[in-house]
């Protein structure tokens, strides 16, 4: 049964992101190093313990929505239409009723419309339930995303919403990856997409002790694999990837990014935010990716890290990359962009999966900056600082959420 499966490839990529409101722009400030985090502006943040953010900039969505649907829409899923529509115009895929029930929509998000929860629940107090606004349940949910990027492109088949915290992103892309293997549609429009950097959101993970609180400093704050990383910088966005099967791709001469070839996806079953020790249950996701996508560990040419810059994160999954791949880990280049992006918890793997599509096209290794104090526990290869050329024949990227969730995607250059 395994040898019947459908192959999968990538072949549209959008992206909205703090270092760039499309793919292109994107792709420039991962080969430039740019840095993404500055001061919050979205709210006043004066009476934070953690002040700055790594926001989208120059956000506008005219042309992209209409004013009605703008007004009725979190911002979280604003960004994944966005995303989803850029990248279904890459793809070149057009959608009508031949073919809407063979194409789905899997978009995941660690929190949905935290905005749109926390200023109702202000009306609520303030003005009494009458004037609780009637789009409260719809733009707050966490599916929404999908369900809107569904209907504003007309895709009936597969869809769902992913939850698994900062790894939903990936998780979107993994599950769509099976549902096209198994055939059970032609095509998905898939990734990740957040905005949770509201008050409540940004004081949330103040209190957790998970956020860097270098104010005095904020571009240098997201310092993955770094001695002195002391939390990760929250950001927001969205990454969309479009998936065919191989067969519906050639079919209609597609231009085909990358194959999808490996998806792992576990848990630690350990802590409610720590990772397991040693990051076992990771290793065990990279385990099962590599496994899944039958990977000769010396093709393995680039590892997008989860990369958090917290101090828990980066040293055990800097152990779960050895305990899984072993000593050829050591000649890996491995780098985390969130330096560059910030985290976007459930957004993070939709753009960091746009990300290696586009390391492998462009034979480029995006760097991570702000690396300037290596730390024993953190020995490997993590390109600092400056971007790297070389031809790429798979690339690995690692997600982990809150609740212990690991995955790791696997993609390989088409040949």
């Amino acid at each position: 049964m395994m040898e019947n499966l459908h192959r999968v490839v990538i072949t549209g990529l959008g992206a909205i992101t703090p270092i760039g409101n499309n793919v292109g722009e994107y792709l420039r400030g991962l080969q430039s190093g740019s840095n993404g985090v500055g001061k919050i502006t979205l709210f006043d943040a004066s009476n934070h313990a953690c002040r700055f953010a790594a926001e989208v900039s120059n956000f506008d969505p005219t042309g992209f929505l209409e004013p009605k649907e703008s007004k009725r829409w979190d911002r979280f899923s604003k960004f994944g239409v966005i995303a989803a529509k850029e990248a279904i115009k890459d793809s070149g895929l057009q959608i009508d009723h031949t073919n809407a029930s063979r194409i789905g929509v899997i978009i995941g998000s660690g929190v949905g419309g935290l905005l749109t929860m926390e200023t109702q629940a202000q009306v609520l107090n303030n003005k009494g339930p009458g004037r609780v606004s009637p789009f409260t349940v719809p733009m707050m949910i966490p599916n929404m995303a999908t369900g809107l990027a569904a209907i504003a492109l007309g895709a009936k088949g597969p869809s769902s919403a992913v939850a698994t915290a900062c790894a939903a992103g990936s998780n979107a892309i993994g599950d769509s990856f099976r549902i096209l293997q198994l055939g059970k549609a032609d095509a998905m429009i898939c990734g990740g997409a957040e905005a949770s950097i509201t008050p409540l959101g940004v004081a949330g993970f103040s209190s957790a002790k998970a956020l860097s609180f270098r104010n005095e400093d904020p571009s240098s704050a997201s310092r993955p694999f770094d001695a002195e990383r002391d939390g990760f910088v929250i950001g927001e966005g969205s990454g969309v990837l479009i998936l065919e099967t191989l067969e519906h791709a050639k079919k209609r001469n597609a231009e085909i990014y990358a194959e999808l070839i490996g998806y792992g996806t576990t848990c630690d079953a350990h802590h409610i935010t720590s990772p397991s020790p040693g990051g076992i249950g990771g290793a065990e996701a990279i385990k099962e990716t590599i496994k899944d996508g039958k990977i000769d560990l010396q093709e393995i040419d680039y590892i997008n890290a989860h990369g958090t810059s917290t101090p828990a994160n980066d040293k055990n999954e800097t152990s779960a990359i050895k305990t899984a791949i072993g000593e050829r880990a050591r000649q890996i280049p491995i780098s985390s962009t969130k330096s560059m992006t910030g985290h976007l918890l459930g957004g993070s793997g939709g753009i960091e999966a746009v990300a290696c599509v586009l390391s492998i096209k462009h034979g480029v290794v995006p760097p991570t900056i702000n690396y300037s104090n290596p730390d024993p526990e953190c020995d490997l290869d993590y390109v600092p600082n400056t971007a790297r050329e070389g031809k790429l024949s798979v690339v690995l990227s690692n997600s982990f959420g809150f609740g212990g969730h690991n995955v790791c995607l696997a993609f390989r250059k088409m040949t």
